[in-house]
């Protein structure tokens, strides 16, 4: 069987396919040709990130294509529905990145906490002739240590964001649609472990309030979680990072809560307006930003190609039974 992994595999994910049997296609075609490729070249399996969109207009037009596979959890940009309708088997890896992903949450948060993400652009330009003054305006600092976390979502990602809080002597809040309760282990370098068990509520008023440090953590919504209502109940100089998707939170809102510095910083690593952010957003000080780099770390691509790997290899042994 032939594999297209259009936006990349990773070598161990590679390596395990290719001893399976699979031929490995080398190419990276562009959108726009990725149809006639896949005829031309009789693809059984396609392989996607976010940058490749497999539509109703691209599964009707490849009938050979029998597996779909997305490296990462969010899977809007694949008609899933519809490839399944079709007999398609369509396939994620929805915790292989999880770490990474709220690991950059944290990141940002210690950028905006230690004001890090302006200091590295001010000082190549200024800091050796405003070296004290930069020194004093980012002197109001703070420790993430005994503040609250709210976390909004309690998936994969959301309970490692959780983790990591609980790591660092926060306080912790989850908002979920429904109430639930969940048992997190934490474990450490030398084999101890310590069981957490957090409870989430979805109650919105009762989660914004007293949190200082939010994270966004939800598949992709219809409408906005965090628009003028919720920015309106946050505690004064909140924290607030968006590693989610673009949409879930209201970024002209946003800007405006952070000059009237309801809002103290804000990061968003997603965008409403992928790959063109607005520059508003680009330009303002107070945001750290990312370029939806969330999963990109090598350590996730590893666990993502070899889950998707050990994903095709089990529904090709489960087809020849």
């Amino acid at each position: 069987m032939k594999v297209l992994a259009n936006d990349g595999i990773s070598k161990t994910g590679e390596k395990a396919l290719i001893e399976a049997g699979f031929e490995i296609l080398p190419n990276r075609v562009a959108q726009n040709h990725v149809i006639d490729f896949i005829n031309e070249n009789n693809v059984d399996i396609l392989l996607v990130r976010s940058a490749t969109k497999v539509r109703q207009d691209l599964i009707d037009a490849c009938p050979g294509l029998k597996i779909i596979g997305r490296g990462g959890i969010g899977m809007d940009n694949i008609d899933v529905d519809y490839a399944k309708s079709k007999g398609i088997k369509v396939i994620n890896t929805p915790t292989a990145s999880s770490k990474s992903v709220a690991e950059l949450v944290f990141g940002h948060f210690f950028a905006l906490a230690r004001f890090l993400h302006e200091s590295n652009r001010l000082m190549p330009l200024e800091g050796e002739t405003h070296f004290d003054a930069m020194k004093k305006s980012f002197s109001k600092a703070y420790e993430l240590s005994g503040k609250t976390l709210g976390v909004i979502g309690f998936g994969s990602i959301g309970q490692e964001v959780v983790k990591i809080g609980i790591a660092l002597g926060m306080k912790i809040k989850v908002l979920t649609k429904n109430p639930k309760t969940k048992v997190l282990t934490l474990d450490f370098f030398d084999g101890q472990t310590l069981n957490f068990e957090i409870t989430s509520t979805n109650d919105m008023d009762a989660f914004l309030k007293d949190t200082d440090f939010i994270s966004i953590n939800t598949p992709k919504t219809n409408e906005y979680i965090i628009d003028t209502p919720q920015f309106e109940k946050m505690k004064d100089g909140v924290y607030i990072v968006n590693t989610a998707r673009g949409g879930v939170i209201n970024e002209v809102t946003l800007i405006d809560f952070i000059e009237s510095e309801k809002v103290a910083g804000a990061a968003l690593d997603v965008f409403e307006n992928e790959p063109t952010p607005e520059l508003p957003l680009l330009m303002n000080p107070a945001l750290s930003l990312s370029p939806h780099v969330g999963g990109n770390t090598v350590d996730a691509q590893e666990k993502i190609g070899a889950e998707l790997a050990e994903q095709i290899i089990k529904l090709q042994k489960e087809t020849i039974r």
